[in-house]
């Protein structure tokens, strides 16, 4: 259960300017027009709930991370468990295998926020509210 699919195929847009060409694809280089080509291919053959399953890890880790700086950054992570909550609840089982991970993943993020934001209100600090 990771952030790359498939051939590491996770997005598609525009590249990122700058940084070392010897740093690869997603580290910041310029890509040529036959890599842009190759990474829309790796996409356009990784099938679509592995790519969005993929984007819902990203968010779980996203809501992780904002969860646990210190002081926790209660806004960002209640975006990140609402965007994952509207996917993996909207979505169901048309997430494929990854479906039931994800169910559990957003509960026990749910959880955490709770428990977190509940600390940090008795503790006078960020905004309570719940995300879901």
């Amino acid at each position: 259960m990771g952030p790359s699919g498939p051939s590491g195929a996770t997005g598609g847009g525009s590249a990122p300017s700058g940084g070392d060409p010897a740093d690869g694809p997603g580290d910041g280089a310029d890509l040529t027009a036959l890599e842009m080509e190759e990474l829309r291919q790796q996409l356009a053959d990784a099938p679509a709930d592995v790519v969005v399953a993929n984007h819902c890890y990203g968010m779980f880790e996203l809501a992780a991370v904002y969860l646990s700086q210190s002081p926790p950054r209660l806004d960002g992570a209640r975006l990140a468990i609402d965007a994952l909550g509207f996917l993996v609840d909207g979505l169901g089982e048309r997430l494929g295998s990854a479906h039931s991970s994800l169910r559990d993943a957003l509960a026990q993020l749910r959880l955490a926020y709770v428990q977190i934001s509940s600390a940090a209100e008795q503790a006078g600090g960020s905004d309570p509210a719940p995300a879901g």
